[in-house]
């Protein structure tokens, strides 16, 4: 499970050859969540509510990247690193 960017104590993974829709993982304190890369919203799992509003801003700004990156995983190639929030 690759780590793909940290920040504030957020982590983000994405998996290789993961099911849809589109998405990617974050851990923050000990608490997971699924978020949904197209819609920016979360399907599984829980996250405070102050991170999960950092990690949808996030997604946001990154979101063309995080596509790239899904489509490189649905090969089990190798992720790009993305910027973490300042």
């Amino acid at each position: 499970m690759p780590l793909i960017c940290e920040f504030l104590g957020i982590k983000i993974y994405m998996y290789w050859q993961e099911h849809n829709p589109p998405h990617f993982h974050a851990e923050y304190n000990g608490l997971h969540a699924e978020i949904d890369i197209y819609n920016s919203v979360i399907f599984k799992g829980a996250l405070p509510l102050k991170q999960l509003k950092l990690v949808l801003a996030w997604c946001e700004l990154h979101r063309e990247e995080l596509i790239m990156n899904w489509h490189k995983a649905e090969n089990h190639g190798k992720l790009i690193k993305i910027k973490p929030l300042q």
